[in-house]
């Protein structure tokens, strides 16, 4: 991915300063560019948030003949650079939110903002096995409503006992030949009525007291090695996707102390705004949405917050 943006250097400062890339942060960047507050976005080394890692995005509106996620993300990250954004691919190692103006510091510099933009997303939890994340794009997701419809036909298998996974083996039973629920337990812990729908799909069955033990394949996964918890045995279960569904971890670390989270350390915003609890700064996309998680809605905040930005700078005369 090239880099048209001209050279930021160590302690420049900008009226939008945007923490994380991903659809959210570039479209930010987008909106805050356009506006001629030229932004500065701190996009980190794993630019790109978790589309980096999806081959086929056919549910955002605009690519009628679908388009990688690496793809997209170049395309906005261009557009973005367009109209005058400033993009450095460094990590963020520390955010001070009580200063003013706000302050980022990476590995060897620091930047600074009159406005700050929160859109460092959120990571899907995996298994924690190799094979698994050699498989990653290859038959193992962690988004059924971003992949389901490439494994039509298949029989495929769910990991988790939540309402996510109950969510998402329904989901899944649209194109799926059989879903297979993998739970480590005898019982779910998703609500009663996600219970109630997943017990009595006709599409799935549960493989209870059971963990992934390996996913199996050769170029793309034919199944998965289950292992009781309870005696060891080990048994094959053939399946063509495995979906991961045990829950994200919104990428708050920097930002614990400082501003307000929920219960799941997701951000918290004002109802209707992306307003965060101190004023100045502003979140967007996965980092503040237990709830939808995709692209479409990421780039939705983004603009919110970059006009929610625009207009709290100008009531304190920042713009």
């Amino acid at each position: 991915m090239s880099n048209e943006s001209p050279p930021v250097t160590d302690g420049a400062h900008t009226r939008v300063l945007i923490v994380g890339s991903g659809p959210a942060g570039y479209t930010a960047a987008i909106y805050a560019a356009r506006a001629g507050l030229e932004p500065i976005v701190i996009a980190g080394l794993a630019f790109g948030g978790q589309l980096m890692i999806t081959t086929d995005v056919e549910n955002y509106p605009g690519y009628p003949e679908s388009v990688t996620g690496p793809a997209m993300m170049e395309d906005l990250q261009k557009q973005a650079e367009r109209f005058g954004s400033r993009i450095l691919y460094e990590d963020a190692t520390a955010v001070d939110c009580a200063s003013r103006p706000f302050r980022v510091e990476t590995d060897g510099a620091h930047y600074t903002g009159d406005s700050l933009i929160v859109a460092t997303g959120a990571s899907a939890r995996w298994l924690g096995l190799e094979s698994e994340q050699r498989f990653v794009n290859l038959g193992v997701s962690a988004c059924a409503t971003c992949d389901g419809a490439l494994y039509r036909d298949k029989p495929l298998a769910v990991v988790g006992g939540g309402d996510t996974a109950m969510e998402e083996a329904l989901f899944l039973t649209r194109f799926a030949t059989q879903v297979t629920v993998v739970h480590r337990r005898s019982e779910l812990r998703a609500s009663k009525i996600m219970q109630s729908r997943a017990l009595s799909h006709e599409k799935i069955d549960f493989a209870w007291n059971s963990e992934v033990d390996e996913v199996l394949g050769g170029e793309f996964v034919t199944g998965v090695r289950l292992k009781d918890v309870e005696t060891g045995a080990k048994r094959e279960l053939d399946v063509e996707g495995l979906f991961v569904a045990i829950g994200h971890q919104p990428n708050t670390e920097l930002f614990k102390g400082q501003l307000e989270l929920d219960d799941a350390d997701y951000l918290k915003v004002q109802p209707g705004t992306t307003r965060t609890s101190a004023e100045g700064i502003f979140a967007c996309g996965d980092v503040a949405d237990p709830t939808y998680r995709q692209a479409v809605t990421a780039a939705g905040t983004g603009c919110m917050a970059s006009i929610d930005a625009e207009r709290w700078l100008a009531e304190e005369g920042f713009a």
